[in-house]
């Protein structure tokens, strides 16, 4: 299946489904976290489409696709810690907290094998896509 850009990408949309998801619950969160937990979660939450979308204009460039492909994983990874101190500090349900992290578990995965399948999306050398 040819993808013409990369919001057609399934990481991509369980990846901008899950940060919206994220920002109902971080509405939550008290005051006090709006500059610290409360920012910090929504901007790697949208950070891991902000990459994706990165990734996609580097295509020409497989080490740097898969460089930011690898950086859109990190901000998936520190969005699950951020969703385990809003559990901790009881923010959030356990609920909630397992089916956000769950997402995130599947995104992660997703962008693994695209970093593993890298040549698969990047242009051959002399081609376009």
């Amino acid at each position: 299946m040819y993808v013409k850009n990369v919001r057609e990408l399934e990481v991509f949309k369980l990846a901008f489904q899950s940060a919206m998801n994220v920002y109902r619950l971080s509405k939550k969160f008290p005051k006090e976290e709006l500059f610290a937990m409360t920012t910090q979660v929504r901007n790697s939450s949208r950070s891991v489409c902000a990459c994706l979308s990165e990734a996609w204009r580097k295509r020409r460039y497989l080490k740097v696709f898969t460089n930011k492909v690898s950086d859109s994983a990190q901000e998936a990874d520190e969005t699950q810690t951020w969703l385990d101190f809003a559990l901790a500090h009881e923010y959030i349900s356990q609920e909630e907290h397992d089916v956000a992290f769950n997402d995130y578990d599947r995104i992660l995965s997703m962008l693994s094998k695209m970093e593993m399948k890298a040549d698969s999306f990047c242009f051959k050398s002399g081609t376009a896509k």
